[in-house]
């Protein structure tokens, strides 16, 4: 008897349970090549083809550039989608248009819809929410979609598009035992998004990475421009907490909502692709432009970026977890006030002691180390020896909750609370505070 469920949380349930998610099972759900996706997508009218879609990929920043490019262009006027992933509290959150998340009835529908197919597919989580995205969009006929990458590029499930423009954000250390172990390596696999004639916008690359960029390009026959090179933003200033000011050749004086050096990349990044953008036909206004990087979070739903939660004690969480993101969160985070507690914990297949030294150079610092509710966290003892093998001390709890708790009880109004280390731990944290 083919199920049918007739609830939201029947439905996810039976996502999470029957279908092999990365988050939980790690490797074991990674599934390389594009031959299930294709399939799926067909069996569902290739919905992906019915607007023009603009993919994101990279190992830092590409959430943060494909929310800022949804919400540039919807203040444009043009509906938008957004695909994105992981979600922090509730699984709508991956899909979007115009801010607004796919429906609960939307998801049992399309679940119950796939379930009937009898097909001898066998998708992972992320292929089908994938697909169920593609649809959504085409249902609610967006203008325009901007879909980000789940891991990697070359491979990765949402490569089956064929975007008007191709954006890589950046290369660093992340997911090795898939993508590779040199930077070349995962540069080329990220690469892999760029496609015959279609324009491509790069954020950061240096030595080798560049010259990987440079020559699949040329084979490509695809205008590339390196963000870095065009020198768009003259000068960047932080104007309160939470406020990066922008100031550049082109868009005139832009305030960015979301704040942190690491941002001011990604501007760079985001301010080119809109050139491209506006190239290929779109009417993009500066005011939009503006609009979209002040009201990001508000139009789009981003949240867990360098995101403030409260005061007295100042407390952030942000979902920066690899060595890439730890380069300017180290940085950021020895900047807050007073005494910083860090509730922090990892998933266990991350460079924990890469980013663990990196913390060394935080002054003034308690640990918390945690373990989300992810079947894939490291568990917090663990982490705490690793933390002693790295020069560091503290405690460990045996979930997010306990940790910020304890956290909160040791700092005074005029210390800081900081919670990361693992996009699940802010996950953890913000379904706790609701």
């Amino acid at each position: 008897m083919t199920e049918n469920f007739t609830t939201y949380q029947q439905t996810i349930d039976w996502l999470f349970g029957r279908l092999a998610v990365f988050q939980r099972d790690g490797g074991d759900a990674y599934k390389p090549g594009l031959d299930t996706s294709r399939a799926l997508a067909s069996s569902f009218g290739n919905p992906q083809d019915s607007y023009p879609t603009i993919h994101i990929a990279g190992t830092n920043g590409k959430g943060s550039t494909a929310h800022t490019i949804a919400a540039i262009l919807q203040s444009s006027g043009y509906k938008v989608g957004l695909y994105t992933s992981p979600h922090l509290v509730d699984f709508r959150e991956r899909m979007r248009v115009n801010g607004e998340p796919i429906t609960e009835a939307e998801v049992v529908d399309f679940v119950n819809r796939f379930i009937a197919l009898d097909s001898s597919l066998r998708p992972s989580f992320f292929e089908l929410t994938m697909v169920m995205a593609f649809e959504f969009f085409a249902n609610r006929k967006v203008d325009v979609a901007v879909i980000e990458t789940g891991l990697g590029g070359r491979l990765d499930s949402t490569n089956i598009i064929k975007p008007i423009l191709s954006i890589i954000t950046n290369i660093s250390f992340d997911h090795t035992q898939f993508l590779g172990d040199t930077l070349e390596k995962i540069a080329s696999e990220k690469a892999g998004i760029i496609k015959t004639g279609i324009p491509v916008v790069i954020g950061e690359a240096t030595g080798g990475v560049r010259d990987v960029f440079e020559d699949t390009a040329k084979k490509q026959n695809a205008q590339m421009v390196f963000a870095e090179d065009t020198h768009e933003i003259d000068l960047v200033d932080s104007i309160s907490a939470g406020t990066n000011r922008y100031f550049t050749r082109t868009f005139g004086t832009i305030d960015g909502e979301l704040s942190g050096e690491w941002q001011a990349k990604n501007a760079a990044t985001i301010l080119e692709a809109v050139k491209m953008l506006r190239k290929s036909g779109f009417n993009i206004p500066d005011t939009a432009v503006r609009e979209g990087f002040g009201k990001v979070c508000s139009l789009t739903g981003l949240a867990g970026r360098w995101m403030s939660v409260g005061d007295n004690p100042v407390t952030i969480c942000d979902t920066g977890h690899n060595t890439g993101g730890w380069e300017y969160l180290s940085r950021r985070i020895a900047s807050l006030p007073g005494v910083k507690h860090l509730v922090i914990g990892f998933v266990n297949d991350k460079d924990v002691s890469g980013i663990l030294k990196m913390m060394k150079s935080i002054p003034s610092t308690r640990f918390y180390f945690a373990k989300s509710s992810v079947a894939r966290a490291l568990d917090s003892e663990q982490l705490l020896a690793l933390a002693k093998k790295n020069g560091l001390s503290g405690n460990a709890y045996p979930s997010v909750a306990l940790a910020y708790e304890a956290a909160k009880k040791d700092a005074s109004e005029r210390d800081s609370i900081f919670v990361g280390g693992s996009t699940f731990v802010v996950a953890d944290f913000l379904s706790d505070m609701k």
